[in-house]
This record gives structure tokens, sequence and C-alpha cells, in this order.
């Protein structure tokens, strides 16, 4: 067999059977996982390595009943513009996603009670800006000067089986 050989044998998916491609194993706790069955998990799961086969195959199931929740999904608010929230405040209900076909995306349909909290986090970088002297040589600027940016991200607490947070930008 040899050192590769193990990295070449062929993996079937735990989930669907389907057999697995050189690039496109993804690990369960007890299990290999194919790409096609992990694009339909939540976007906001995280902890798919620590999960078994069952727990993804529960998962799994409630994204298929989550459909006819998007299905049934009345948007009466959207904030944002590339990510959105979009709101039914009739059944109280909201999803977060950046998609405009809702249907294809199956994005998580929350209620707003699921809500736990919420919060604004900045990361922000620093850079120093430095200039160069007459013989090309890059300096400081006394006192030194510095050039910030920033990223701003919403994090939405929820209580959900699935994942606990919803971070975006």
């Amino acid at each position: 067999m040899g050192l590769f050989g193990k990295i070449f044998d062929k993996k079937e998916c735990s989930i669907c059977g389907g057999e697995i491609g050189l690039l496109g194993n993804r690990k369960l706790e007890d299990g290999n996982l194919c790409k096609e069955c992990a694009a339909k998990l939540s976007p906001w799961f995280g902890d798919r390595r620590q999960s078994t086969v069952e727990e993804i195959q529960k998962q799994l199931s409630y994204r298929e009943a989550n459909q006819a929740r998007v299905s049934s999904f009345r948007t009466t608010r959207t904030l944002g513009e590339r990510m959105k929230v979009l709101l039914d405040e009739d059944a109280g209900l909201f999803m977060v996603t950046p998609a405009r076909n809702l249907s294809e995306a199956n994005p998580d349909v929350l209620s707003f009670s699921d809500v736990t909290g919420c919060k604004l986090d900045i990361d922000e970088r620093k850079t120093e800006i430095e200039y160069k002297d007459a013989e090309g040589n890059r300096q400081s600027f006394n006192p030194k000067r510095y050039a910030y940016s920033y990223d701003f991200y919403i994090v939405i607490n929820v209580n959900h089986p699935y994942f606990n947070e919803i971070r975006f930008n």
C-alpha cells in the first residue's frame, strides 16, 4: 500500500452512500460526508468535525423541513444590502442571507423568540504609515502615523440546536 495508499482509497459518503472524490471528503466524528451533502447543512453550523453521522442526518431532516418554512415566509421588512436580515413580522420570523433565490439557498428560518442577544463586533487593523527618505529608505514619521481599517460584524446570538450565533458583516 505504501505511504499514500489510504489517501487515494475511494471513500463513501455515510449520509447518501455516494462515492467521494479525492478532494471531496468532509470528515465526521464517525464517518465521511461528501461535499454535496455538506452543502445542504446550515451555513451557520460550524461543528461538523465533532458531529456524528446520526447528528448530521437529523440536521439534514431539519433542513428539509426548513424548506417548507422558507416557502411560506412572507418578507415584510428587509434590513441591509448585501447580507440581509429578512423579517416576517406577521409570523414573528426572520432569516439572514445574501441570497436572492431563497428557495434555492434555504436560509434558516428562526423565530424572534430564538434570539438571546445581539452585539456589534469590530475588528480594527492598524498599519504604520512610512515615507521614503532621500536615499529611498523607509522611515517612520515622528510622531508615528497610522492608517486604520475596520470590519464591522453583527452577531445575533440564538437558541438553536445546530448553531448558537449568526455572525455577518
